[in-house]
């Protein structure tokens, strides 16, 4: 009797595990279906075209590699429409206009708040209205003063009674105006936003008003960005895409720092480290050879990363622990923000430098920077011993330098 009981229970238990198991299953597939189906947060975008009556208004995605047709309606005598649209494709903020023939409405989803667009189709592109998502009416705005500059190009270059020197001059000059209004109200005041992001990427014609290939300036842009992105955004292929970006145009310019640190070769080769010089929190330029008598931990990082404070908790330790014996901790951010730095690094008792190039420094580059935060140990006389990837046991490593 007890043996049948047994095996009665063990029969019970098994078919509970097949039970479970096939549970598991269908969740499974339940869950790479809805991934499939690009089903998840969405958000709903209605409002109102009048005057555009029988008219087909195609709702579009903008991605990496070009536009992609989402949905369409043909509107009735109210101009009313609606779309539900995915938010946060990729994991980070999505782009999507609303087109008509030729006549465009780019917004921009980075929240789950419902939006509502209002506009008159004769001037569509112009005066439309957007609620509830306030970085889409900063894109209105960029997007308005690009429609604004382009215009005023065409009736320059249409104006024969200007030298052709001085159109040049003046197209330039417009340019540049524009370039510096994106640049100080858009990206560099919030490089986290998809308003930065949109901004990076507007173009003059088939050309990018913004160069990220040889342009110095324009190569910081990218990198403010990128530097924000990888942080609120880290495995996002948009930030991917910009992280490229910044790297390769830091590598096209980079010819000034080379150049500088040639007329050093002899001290590079003698020392073993390339040297470097960037602001402390006084806002003098401090070099890394400027430590040569002691231990240094060079440490590459930016406040704005999530690990950052539990990072500086590990340094501080070293740092009471060895400082006395010799050791220097000198540490670099690349955080876009300077004020935002300074008010992470003033209690911090080591070296804190800024780089205001950002994730696209040329330094991270020689330096050969694939991620951060990132540390290398200089011992005495300024000699590399290790990169953070190769020190299993860093007190072990500093203990001995010392």
């Amino acid at each position: 009797m007890r043996h049948s009981r047994s095996r009665f229970n063990q029969s019970v238990m098994r078919g509970i595990v097949a039970l479970a198991l096939a549970v598991l299953l269908v969740c499974y597939l339940f869950l790479t279906l809805v991934s499939c189906n690009g089903a998840g947060p969405r958000q709903r975008v209605a409002g109102t075209i009048t005057g555009a009556a029988d008219s087909v208004l195609v709702l579009e995605r903008l991605t990496l590699t070009g536009i992609e047709p989402l949905d369409s309606v043909r509107l009735t005598d109210d101009g009313s429409f609606g779309f539900t649209v995915p938010a946060y494709t990729d994991r980070c903020p999505s782009f999507y206009r609303l087109r008509i023939a030729g006549r465009l409405v780019n917004f921009a989803v980075d929240s789950l708040e419902d939006m509502t667009v209002n506009a008159t189709f004769a001037r569509m592109a112009q005066d439309y209205e957007v609620e509830g998502n306030e970085t889409s009416r900063s894109i209105k705005t960029i997007s308005l003063l690009n429609q604004q500059l382009q215009m005023q190009l065409q009736r320059l270059f249409a104006d024969s009674t200007i030298p052709l020197m001085q159109q040049q001059q003046q197209a330039r000059q417009l340019v540049d105006a524009y370039k510096t209004r994106l640049r100080e109200d858009y990206i560099l005041r919030a490089p986290a936003s998809a308003a930065a992001y949109f901004a990076l990427f507007q173009t003059i014609g088939p050309q990018m008003l913004f160069d990220p290939e040889t342009d110095r300036s324009d190569v910081r842009c990218f990198a403010a960005v990128a530097t924000q992105w990888e942080v609120n955004y880290p495995y996002a292929r948009r930030t991917e895409n910009l992280r490229n970006i910044a790297l390769r145009g830091m590598r096209n310019t980079r010819p000034v720092r080379t150049v500088e640190l040639a007329l050093d070769s002899t001290k590079v080769h003698e020392t073993g480290i390339i040297d470097f010089g960037f602001p402390d929190i006084d806002g003098t330029e401090r070099r890394l050879s400027d430590f040569g008598q002691n231990v240094v931990l060079l440490d590459f990082t930016a406040y704005s990363l999530p690990q950052s404070q539990e990072r500086n908790l590990q340094l501080r330790e070293l740092y009471d622990s060895y400082h006395s014996q010799g050791l220097e901790i000198v540490q670099v951010s690349v955080d876009a923000d300077a004020h935002y730095w300074k008010t992470k690094c003033e209690q911090l008792p080591w070296v804190c430098l800024f780089c205001e190039e950002g994730i696209g420094s040329d330094i991270l580059l020689l330096y050969g920077v694939q991620q951060l935060p990132a540390y290398f140990l200089v011992g005495r006389g300024s000699e590399l011993i290790a990169r953070q990837e190769a020190i299993s046991d860093i007190r072990h490593a500093i203990e001995t330098a010392l």
